[in-house]
C-alpha cells in the first residue's frame, strides 16, 4: 500500500507540473495548448498632449502585394496596430505594379491566353493584352480586414515616374485612384488635388546626387500642388527638406515606406518604425487633414525629431516635468528632478555640462545657478532646420 501511496504521489506531482506548462483547451478537451505561449501585443508609445490636441501616430506611407511590397493588406493593418500605429496610409503605386506579372503568370490557367505584363502605366494605360485592375481595392482591402484594430485608414496612392528625372509623390484622402491616372504627373497630381487630396513629396533625395529641383519638381511647386514633404523616409535623413518646408509652408513628414515586415526592418533591432506625429482634435480622417493643411505635424525616426520650432518647443514641455528637490545645495545650486513622461528618449545639453541621455520614463537630476528659475537645455536629436537644434527653457 506504501507503494502505491508513493507512485499516486508521484503521478499527481507530475500532473501539477504539466498543468504549470499546458491548459486544456476550451473546445476540444483532448488537446493542449502550452501556456507559455504570449499572446501579440500592442507596442503603446506614450506621447504627450499639446496645446490641447493630441498627437496620433501615423505612417503616411506603405505598399502591400497590390503595388510592389511583399505582404497582403491583411498583415500590414495587424502590423500597423502591434507596432503602435493610430493611423496608416494606403498608398500603392499607380505606374508600378510588378506582382500582376507574376500573378499573371501563376494564374495563367485562369486567363486563357490573357497575359498581364509588368505595367508601369496606370488604370487608364493597361497594356494591350493586360488586364484592368481596381486600384481602391487594397485599401478597401486594409480597411475591411483592419476592422477591430481600431486604426483610422487614409486612401492615397503614390505618383511614380523615374526618380532622378522626376521623383515621386504621394496622395493622401483621394476618393477614387481609378481616376488619377494620367501620362503627365502634374496633371495626375491636379486630379488628385480635384477629388480634395493633399500632395506630399516623397524621398525628395532618392536617386539623385543632390537635392535640386527636377523640373517636375519646379512645377509641382510652382502651381502650389505640394501640401507636405518627407524629410525622412525609411532610414534616410533630408535636413535641406526641413528649410524648405520651413519656407514652402509645408508640413514634415517620416514614414518607413514600407514593402517587407516592418519587424526586419526597425522593430527587431530595437527601432519604433518612422512615423510622423499628427497633433489633431481627434483621430477622424477630416480632423487629421485638417491637421496637416495647417502643418501641425512632427517628424520622427531614429530618435530625431523634426518640426517647426514653436511646435517641437511645446511637445518638449509637454514631455517633461519638473520638480524642485533643493533649493540651495551646498554649492548655491538648486537641484532638480526632471523626468521624462513620454516614450521617446532625448539627448540634452546644458552649457559647460556633457551630454545627458534622458530615457523613456526615467529621471535624472539636474544642478544649476537658476537665478530666473528657468532651466535652459539644447535637445540634440529635435531639428527645426537643417543645423538648428531645438534651445529650451524649462520653468520651474
Amino acid at each position: 500500500m506504501k507503494r502505491v501511496a508513493i507512485i499516486l504521489a508521484l503521478l499527481a506531482s507530475s500532473a501539477a507540473a504539466n498543468a504549470q506548462f499546458h491548459y486544456q483547451d476550451v473546445e476540444n478537451p483532448e488537446m493542449s495548448r502550452h501556456i507559455n505561449r504570449r499572446q501579440p501585443s500592442r507596442k503603446e508609445i506614450v506621447l504627450p498632449q499639446v496645446n490641447g490636441y493630441n498627437v496620433y501616430k501615423a505612417d503616411l506611407h506603405t505598399h502591400t502585394i497590390f503595388s510592389d511590397g511583399a505582404v497582403l493588406p491583411d498583415f500590414r493593418i495587424k502590423e500597423a496596430w502591434l507596432d503602435g500605429l493610430d493611423v496608416m496610409a494606403v498608398t500603392e503605386h499607380i505606374e508600378y505594379r510588378p506582382h500582376e506579372e507574376t500573378m499573371g503568370i501563376y494564374m495563367k490557367n485562369y486567363m486563357g491566353n490573357n497575359k498581364v505584363k509588368n505595367n508601369r502605366l496606370g488604370n487608364k494605360a493597361a497594356d494591350k493584352d493586360g488586364i484592368q485592375v481596381d486600384l481602391n481595392y487594397s485599401y478597401d482591402r486594409t480597411v475591411q480586414k483592419g476592422e477591430g484594430y481600431g486604426v483610422v485608414v487614409i486612401r492615397g496612392m503614390e505618383v511614380t515616374r523615374d526618380g532622378k528625372t522626376v521623383g515621386h509623390y504621394n496622395a493622401l484622402f483621394t476618393e477614387d485612384n481609378n481616376a488619377i491616372y494620367d501620362p503627365d504627373p502634374i496633371q495626375m497630381m491636379r486630379n488628385a488635388r480635384n477629388q480634395g487630396a493633399l500632395i506630399m513629396h516623397n524621398h525628395p533625395g532618392w536617386r539623385k546626387t543632390d537635392m535640386n529641383f527636377t523640373e517636375t519638381d519646379k512645377a509641382a511647386y510652382g502651381e502650389g500642388l505640394i501640401d507636405g514633404i518627407e524629410v525622412m523616409n525609411q532610414d534616410e535623413f533630408y535636413p535641406i527638406a526641413m528649410d524648405r518646408a520651413v519656407e514652402r509652408g509645408l508640413f514634415m513628414s517620416a514614414n518607413s515606406d514600407i514593402h517587407a515586415a516592418t519587424s526586419s526592418e526597425y522593430t527587431s533591432g530595437g527601432n519604433y518604425r518612422p512615423m510622423t506625429f499628427i497633433l489633431a482634435q481627434d483621430c477622424s480622417l477630416e480632423s487629421l487633414k485638417m491637421a496637416l493643411k495647417e502643418n501641425r505635424t512632427i517628424a520622427y525616426a531614429f530618435n530625431t525629431l523634426c518640426g517647426s520650432q514653436q511646435l517641437l518647443e511645446d511637445f518638449f514641455k509637454a514631455s517633461m516635468s519638473v520638480k524642485v528637490v533643493t533649493e540651495k545645495d551646498s554649492k548655491g545650486r538648486v537641484v532638480t528632478w526632471l523626468t521624462n513622461n513620454t516614450s521617446l528618449e532625448y539627448h540634452l545639453k546644458m552649457e559647460g555640462e556633457n551630454i545627458i541621455y534622458l530615457a523613456p520614463f526615467s529621471t535624472i537630476l539636474v544642478k544649476g545657478k537658476f537665478d530666473d528659475r528657468k532651466i535652459p537645455l539644447e535637445v540634440l536629436n529635435m531639428f527645426s532646420a537643417k543645423d538648428t537644434h531645438l534651445n529650451v527653457q524649462l520653468d520651474f
